[in-house]
């Protein structure tokens, strides 16, 4: 019986009680007549029931040397406020700053939901193989190297490669793409991902605090320590204000009666608390973070992860946007996109000449071919083999002597060529000395890449180009399709630096972005106003260099973080000017004695309640570029 009452009692939130209780009796004492003794020890009873809280947080932040903030201005006002017996105001002022508390605590609440989502990643175990038996045990004692299962309806608890089993899974948690994906051997798998169908036995690539999940918990727990530039601001703003307007309020209680005719203290001292009241920065204080927060909030529901406020608002202002190519505008697979023999033979033919020569070839080239050729190749048809660096390689496949490489291996070898200059790298095949046509083999575009160009210009981007290592053929091709003011191509990584220096030195006024994936991108993420990296399949380097994490490596979500950088900041500036706009207006009528404590507590509570539900619009922004 004990064990329950206790149980009941844990579960009662004490300051809401205690508000509840005083709240009744600050009614009841309202409604009915009471002898002036009892309504005054009434009041003050509801008061220190209502606002007990208040008071002791001012008692105790003056202990540790932070006098003027809210608190303070709450307990002096409405002390006040009871030494000239206004003790129905004084107790409303009390009751109605703490119901703009709890909408702010409901808020908070709210806009950490859509973090929280994130953070519920995080699974509580692993399926373990060892010694041909499953044993459950904490993700961090997991390591490499180590096979983990995973059953329908778990969450994968560590990246790694599918070694057995095929299943459809659901990347949400990561990618903000509700769309599941088709899971089979040797595809990668992220940790946060969530199996949804089949049975799955995965190699572990990365220990438990390396892995994507960790990383990311990591990026939204630090997230809101970096503070947007308005938020510093408002932060000095109230450090300096409060205590300003604390003098003012002593000198218009003081200074009236002293020095004007006919000025009562009793008069003057109500302005000044009135003016206490209204002067609460509480509504710029919570509203702003709280802006901002959901702000990252929403960015997270949509795939986008923001390191911080500081880089929220700094994609307000973009002027350039840098772009790395392969994995970032390309997809970084290389498939067979043309094939084109010669009339003596069909293009399945030169295709099956290239996979028996690409045969022993370690080189994703080779591996393109072979995939596109899907069959098996019979190697002990393969009596010859050398490959020639820099040029290709020259087999002997049942009989047939093969060439298959650049333009330099037949020239070498006085094998005359139909020499192509495509977007792409060009496998030019001799069969018994005799040219025999090329194949072509590409990087291929993302989809929503040139959505992504698009959309940026729309957004009043003004330049944006390429930086890659790979030729400026293939550079040129991609600038083309999806229309870019520019490009450098063949770059070294210290070369890719150079370059955005340059770009540094042409831009005007606005912020450069540069978005990349690769370890070679790392310098220039952390040299860019703002550094964003593909986090699906991008590098470790590339991610802990970042400012901003694209979870599903669509160049369009840059656009989608742009969008609630803009909507966030609207928002916080709607709540800045509604803020000083009506405070300025009650302040100069309390001073003027015509506002009361009431319209003092709607000038403040109410116009914090109201930021607040502003600010709270910012988190349920969910957006898409198609």
């Amino acid at each position: 019986m004990t064990d329950k009452k206790t149980d009941i009692f844990t579960r009662i939130n004490a300051p809401q009680f205690l508000l509840g209780v005083g709240t009744l009796m600050y009614a009841a004492v309202l409604l009915l007549d009471l002898a002036p003794a009892i309504e005054l020890g009434s009041y003050v009873i509801s008061y220190l029931l209502i606002g007990g809280v208040v008071l002791l947080r001012a008692i105790r932040n003056i202990l540790r040397g932070q006098v003027f903030d809210e608190n303070f201005l709450m307990t002096i006002a409405t002390i006040g406020a009871f030494a000239i017996r206004e003790y129905p105001e004084a107790v409303a002022v009390m009751l109605f700053y703490q119901i703009g508390e709890m909408f702010q605590d409901m808020a908070v609440q709210n806009s950490y939901r859509s973090i929280q989502a994130l953070l519920d990643i995080r699974p509580d175990y692993a399926n373990v193989v060892r010694q041909d038996e499953v044993v459950r045990i904490k993700p961090e004692e997991v390591e490499v190297g180590d096979v983990i299962i995973i059953k329908p309806g778990e969450r994968v608890p560590l990246d790694g490669i599918v070694i057995e089993g095929q299943s459809r899974v659901d990347t949400s948690a990561l990618t903000g793409e509700s769309f599941p994906r088709n899971i089979k051997p040797s595809d990668p798998i992220l940790s946060g991902f969530i199996n949804t169908s089949g049975v799955l036995s995965v190699e572990v690539t990365k220990e438990f605090g390396q892995s994507t999940m960790a990383r990311i918990l990591d990026l939204v727990r630090y997230a809101s320590i970096r503070k947007a530039p308005t938020e510093k601001f408002i932060t000095k703003f109230a450090r300096y204000y409060t205590p300003a307007v604390v003098i003012i309020a002593a000198g218009l209680a003081v200074i009236p009666p002293l020095f004007i005719s006919g000025a009562l203290f009793n008069d003057w001292l109500y302005r000044a608390l009135v003016f206490l009241v209204i002067s609460c920065p509480c509504a710029l204080v919570v509203s702003i973070p709280l802006g901002y927060f959901g702000g990252l909030g929403s960015a997270s529901r949509n795939g986008v992860l923001i390191k911080g406020g500081n880089y929220l608002e700094a994609l307000n202002n973009v002027e350039c946007v840098v772009f790395d190519k392969t994995g970032t505008l390309t997809k970084g697979v290389f498939k067979v996109t043309e094939i084109v023999p010669l009339k003596e033979i069909t293009g399945e033919e030169l295709l099956e000449a290239a996979a028996y020569a690409e045969a022993y070839s370690p080189h994703p080239i080779a591996g393109s071919i072979l995939d596109s050729y899907g069959r098996e190749v019979l190697k002990e048809q393969i009596t010859s083999y050398e490959e020639i660096a820099g040029q290709g390689i020259k087999a002997v496949v049942a009989g047939r002597t093969i060439h298959a490489g650049n333009r330099k291996l037949l020239e070498t070898a006085g094998i005359p060529a139909v020499i192509k200059v495509l977007p792409g790298t060009v496998v030019y095949l001799a069969i018994d000395g005799q040219y025999a046509g090329y194949i072509c083999i590409s990087d291929e575009i993302k989809e929503d890449s040139a959505i992504a160009i698009q959309k940026l210009r729309e957004l009043g981007v003004k330049k944006i180009v390429m930086l890659t290592g790979d030729s400026s053929t293939v550079a040129a091709g991609v600038a083309k399709k999806v229309q870019l003011d520019g490009y450098h191509a063949e770059l070294l990584p210290h070369e890719k630096l150079e370059k955005l220096e340059e770009e540094f030195r042409t831009k005007e006024k606005g912020n450069l972005v540069f978005v990349g994936d690769g370890i070679n991108d790392a310098p220039v993420l952390a040299r860019a106003d703002v550094g964003v990296a593909m986090g699906g399949l991008g590098s470790d380097a590339a991610i802990e260099a970042a400012d901003i994490v694209i979870m599903n490596d669509e160049p369009s979500k840059l656009v989608t973080a742009i969008k609630i950088a803009q909507r966030t900041r609207s928002i916080v500036w709607q709540n800045i000017i509604l803020t000083l706009v009506v405070k300025g207006i009650v302040l100069a009528l309390g001073a003027g004695g015509v506002a009361t404590l009431w319209e003092a507590v709607f000038a403040d509570v109410g116009v914090a309640v109201i930021a607040i539900l502003n600010a709270m619009r910012v988190s349920d922004i969910t957006l898409s570029v198609r």
